[in-house]
């Protein structure tokens, strides 16, 4: 497939999600981002929540281009979010993007839930590329939530962001109460929280007599009362913004382990 031609001098936006092409949350975030600048939508052809930053290596991968109009163009891939950014900057645009947005998630991607969103797998391959990137969920898994305060909120901080840049390998995590815009607090800069998915496996049996599981489970805070966490923002109804990277290296333990002589 050629890369996609750029016509235009405005800034190009990349748009990815983990939910997939027809997401209301996807619809609602391309609505903010045609104002400021020339979209490209590459998503998933069906929902691929819980991906990470999966990618598609044993089977083939297509993409096709689903419509065109004036500054924007729709592509869905077969693959997961990370494998449609990918495709987005080796085959389908001509040069990297000025920023990548993806989302808005149904659901929270606070915390620990950041190791298994698609949508921050997506964000985080941007940010691995040197893109500014951003990734948006709403606390709602409401198919159909009203995203009139996520939109505005979004908005806000995508220019935010286009004015200021971000550090290499920084992206942004936000996270959206819902409700009315009114309800809301503020928005807070906060840490990740310390906490934990408790999984519980329901365990069933098919009518073969065989055993099947479906994965349940629960977050637990480890520190509930912190006030600088993204859980505590987004438990208070402020939206959360927690800055990640993508270098993982635990610096301060560096020098420790040089002592153990290995």
């Amino acid at each position: 497939m050629t890369s996609e031609t750029i016509k235009s001098d405005r800034p190009l936006i990349l748009v990815t999600n983990d939910d997939g092409l027809e997401a209301k949350g996807l619809r609602e975030l391309i609505e903010v981002v045609r104002s400021f600048g020339r979209v490209v939508v590459v998503a998933p052809a069906d929902a691929q929540s819980g991906m990470s930053h999966a990618i598609t290596v044993k089977t083939p991968l297509r993409v096709k281009k689903m419509r065109e109009e004036t500054d924007m163009v729709f592509y869905k891939c077969n693959g997961t979010p990370v494998d449609c950014v990918k495709l987005a900057f080796h085959q389908l645009l001509e040069r990297k993007p000025d920023l990548l947005v993806s989302g808005i998630n149904h659901g929270s991607n606070s915390s620990t839930s950041v190791f298994y969103s698609g949508t921050l797998g997506a964000t985080l391959e941007g940010c691995i590329n040197e893109i500014p990137s951003i990734g948006f969920s709403l606390l709602s898994l409401d198919s159909d939530a009203d995203f009139t305060a996520a939109k505005s909120i979004a908005g806000r901080i995508i220019k935010k962001v286009m004015e200021n840049g971000l550090p290499r390998s920084v992206c942004l995590n936000v996270n959206i109460p819902k409700g009315t815009e009114e309800e809301l607090k503020g928005i807070k800069i906060c840490r990740q929280n310390r906490g934990s998915w408790r999984e519980e496996f329901d365990k069933r049996v098919d009518p073969l007599g065989r055993h099947y599981f479906w994965l349940t489970g629960y977050y637990h805070n480890n520190e509930p009362e912190a006030g600088d966490t993204d859980e505590w923002a987004l438990r208070h109804n402020f939206v959360s913004v927690v800055p990640l990277q993508t270098d993982l290296t635990a610096y301060t333990m560096m020098d420790e382990i040089r002592q153990w002589d290995l």
